[in-house]
């Protein structure tokens, strides 16, 4: 029988045992799971970040992977917990906060259950309201991934439309102009990574050795503003000169060549931060 993975995902952070406890819960289910960290240094209640890291990583995982994802800044409160079902036949337990933004409109879900806490809840932690990663998303997605429970057996369906989403914004094109978001940072080296897809830099034309002109925004206050070679790797660069690159998830990103552009600049990530990209007319780099 081909084992079968549970995937963890918090912003608890691992400096005490919290993690740990989630990892023997789902031990404890059924001790021949696969228990693997996807991140738990999600910064604290940043459901943003939480639903891009699912974003980054679940096409990469075998079907059937269940995730679980916990960023719940309302533990406690009447939020739903939901176990949803992707278009790629995985399976994310997660409260219903945002966490699944990125994925619904990226990946899709084609299914919505919610968790009945009578049934798929840790025994012997009803009185507990502070810690449902460990007694009801660690417990549930164990269960689901180990084959004690289906799929319906998780609780009621619920319309996918209804999930909680936060607010997106496409990447546009106009008046040779590329505008999006700085929606991430590739966290250890300082990268910023946009919502701007490679596919849009081919249908407008710009190609690996382009200067383009970036200029960087926050709330509408110019925060940068330079040329900038689009390269193929940071090869096509000197030591310290900034970059524009494909990521590994083929969005564009802005680096600095064994700097961190995001600590030189001061810049952050989310909606209010934007970048627009155009053509430097007349300069192209060999």
């Amino acid at each position: 029988m081909r084992k079968q993975h549970v995937v963890l995902q918090t912003d608890f952070g691992l400096s005490d045992g919290a993690v740990s406890a989630m990892n023997g819960v789902a031990l404890s289910v059924d001790s021949s799971l696969g228990v693997y960290n996807l991140t738990h240094e999600i910064p604290q209640h940043n459901i943003w970040e939480g639903s891009y890291r699912l974003f980054q990583t679940v096409n990469y995982w075998p079907e059937g992977t269940v995730f679980v994802s916990v960023v719940d800044p309302g533990v406690g409160t009447d939020r739903l917990s939901v176990v949803v079902k992707t278009a790629n036949n995985q399976y994310i337990v997660t409260p219903d906060n945002g966490t699944l933004t990125h994925i619904k409109e990226s990946v899709g879900i084609v299914e919505a259950r919610v968790i009945d806490e009578q049934v798929n809840r840790l025994p012997n932690s009803g009185e507990s309201y502070t810690f449902h990663g460990r007694d009801v998303y660690a417990y549930t997605g164990a269960r689901l991934a180990a084959g004690v429970i289906s799929y319906e057996q998780v609780g009621p369906s619920y319309e996918v439309d209804k999930l909680v989403a936060l607010p997106l914004t496409k990447a546009s094109y106009e008046d040779d102009v590329v505008t999006g978001n700085i929606d991430i940072l590739d966290v250890r080296f300082g990268n910023l990574w946009t919502n701007i897809a490679r596919d849009i830099f081919k249908e407008i034309g710009i190609s690996y050795g382009d200067a383009l002109e970036v200029t960087i925004e926050n709330n509408r206050r110019h925060i940068y503003k330079n040329i900038i070679k689009f390269g193929r790797s940071f090869a096509d660069s000197r030591l310290g000169e900034p970059i524009l690159f494909v990521n590994s998830l083929d969005k564009i990103g802005v680096a600095i060549n064994q700097g961190s552009f995001a600590k030189a600049y001061h810049i952050e990530t989310g909606s209010n931060w934007k970048i627009s990209i155009r053509k430097a007319k007349g300069i192209h780099y060999n």
